[in-house]
């Protein structure tokens, strides 16, 4: 098996030394940021309708220009989809459909993994979730990572609940001690957003793939996720969370201006060591975290 590049395992030793995070045991939360799919018929307008024309003239049902509008010829598109699946046939993105588009895709897999250490990697970088035993790959799976404005938090976790969901968040959950929200890895009924920054920070899977790697996977086992935690280059103002908040904490520890909790929560404290950081640099004193900011503390380079 091969063992991952170079340029991953940089991040994954730099998160390695920056120490794991204490694990947070407990029930399955009821609800992610997630927002969960709604029926959807005749009429509607959007981005979503325009991935689902695309998705159903990829499985050659709908062969009109891709309009984002849904019309007649979405809804007869919709009707052969649901004729194939063996559903109620109404021309309605109802909950069904939204199941049995859910089940549309998955990466084979045919083995189940050794006994041995495991422990899975999502690379952000590449949108790929890696299952390694003993530290070498046993199998990578399509992910759909966070927008740029709610970014995946890149950090050292571990799986703290797993639980049955439904709705819109696919048919698993695989829950992670991220502190500053709840966050983890789940499936979609959406199987064109994968490969895509398209959540609110949640990993998500084809459905039938989470299902495999839920039975893989118990409450302790380590989950690395790598990349860069400035891929947003999101402007930070008080009241923001994420790893990104988390990394600008501890820049400002290490430039001794910032002495309180790393917990990657934008409060009060993490505002007034912006401010002396701008202070002590001669740039507008605001509070907030913008280009200037990323620069001068060298948080990212030039571009």
């Amino acid at each position: 098996m091969k063992l991952l590049a170079g340029k991953t395992w940089c991040w994954l030793l730099v998160l390695i030394i920056l120490g794991q995070t204490t694990v947070l045991y407990g029930e399955a939360p009821e609800s992610c940021g997630c927002a969960p799919e709604t029926v959807i018929s005749f009429g509607a307008v959007g981005e979503d309708i325009a991935e689902l024309q695309r998705f159903l003239q990829a499985e050659k049902l709908y062969h009109q220009e891709i309009s984002g509008v849904f019309d007649e010829h979405t809804t007869e598109a919709v009707k052969a989809f649901q004729r194939r699946n063996g559903l109620a046939i109404t021309g309605i993105l109802d909950l069904p459909t939204w199941q049995a588009l859910g089940q549309t895709a998955a990466t084979t897999v045919m083995a189940n993994p050794p006994p041995g250490d495991l422990r899975i990697i999502v690379d952000t970088s590449y949108f790929t979730l890696y299952v390694l035993v003993d530290h070498e790959i046993f199998a990578k799976f399509p992910v759909a990572i966070g927008k740029r404005e709610t970014p995946t938090p890149v950090g050292n976790w571990k799986v703290v609940n797993k639980g049955h969901w439904s709705g819109g968040f696919g048919t698993r959950w695989i829950g992670l001690n991220i502190p500053f929200g709840t966050y983890g890895i789940h499936g979609t009924n959406k199987p064109w957003s994968i490969g895509r920054m398209e959540s609110k920070g949640c990993v998500r899977m084809y459905n039938r793939d989470v299902e495999q790697l839920y039975r893989w996977v118990k409450v302790g086992t380590p989950v690395h996720i790598i990349g860069d935690p400035f891929m947003g280059r999101r402007r930070l103002v008080k009241g923001e969370k994420g790893a990104d908040v988390m990394y600008l904490q501890k820049r400002l520890r290490q430039l001794g201006i910032y002495d309180q909790g790393i917990d990657g929560i934008f409060g009060p404290g993490t505002e007034q060591a912006v401010k002396a950081f701008q202070k002590e640099n001669r740039l507008p004193v605001t509070g907030q975290v913008g280009w200037r900011e990323y620069i001068a503390m060298g948080l990212i380079s030039e571009e």
